[in-house]
């Protein structure tokens, strides 16, 4: 990796003998491996039996949790957040694994509509929930910093599985929930 950054750095017409530029190749591949480090991780061990007996039914939510992930089609940052709602059926998650299994899914070069997609199938499957719902809001540094270069456009994705797609009611207290 560090061999390719050099290539791509010297490409763009750079000295890579300046002083500012002498180590910035093996700089660039470390911040490359760990904004992917995702690819290194696996549910099981994220979760680490964090899954705690409880009777609470009523819905648990965590927002605005930041999100930092690279646009697989650029690999340009998207930048934002994300809120996660669960409906518990006699188990409950961790509060840090929720943010952690976020973690996971956005350090790997991803799109917006399939990572919240991931995250919400994760939840669901770690808790065995009656219902998952995850909204993300980001920034997309590729239509901000080239292309139509739009500054304050944001894009906001959503996925409601079980009672959350299922329920209207349940649907909206989790939104009115994130207000």
């Amino acid at each position: 990796m560090e061999k390719a950054y050099a290539s791509i750095i010297t490409a763009v017409g750079e000295d890579l003998t300046r002083p500012g530029l002498a180590d910035t190749p093996k700089r660039a591949a470390k911040a490359f491996a760990y904004l992917c480090k995702g690819y290194g991780e696996d549910l099981h061990t994220i979760v680490n039996n964090a899954i705690f007996p409880s009777d609470n039914d009523e819905m648990v939510i965590v927002k605005d949790i930041e999100l930092y992930s690279l646009c697989e089609h650029h690999l340009l940052p998207f930048i934002g957040r994300v809120h996660v709602g669960y409906l518990p059926s006699g188990k409950v998650l961790g509060l840090s694994k929720v943010a952690r299994i976020v973690d996971m899914f956005a350090r790997r070069l991803q799109i917006q509509e399939n990572l919240t997609k991931e995250i919400a199938e994760a939840i669901m499957k770690v808790t065995d929930a009656k219902g998952v719902g995850v909204i993300i809001e980001a920034k997309h540094m590729c239509m901000m910093m080239r292309g139509v270069e739009k500054q304050n456009s944001s894009m906001k994705t959503s996925i409601m599985l079980g009672r959350f797609r299922e329920n209207p009611q349940t649907r909206n207290e989790f939104l009115s929930l994130l207000q």
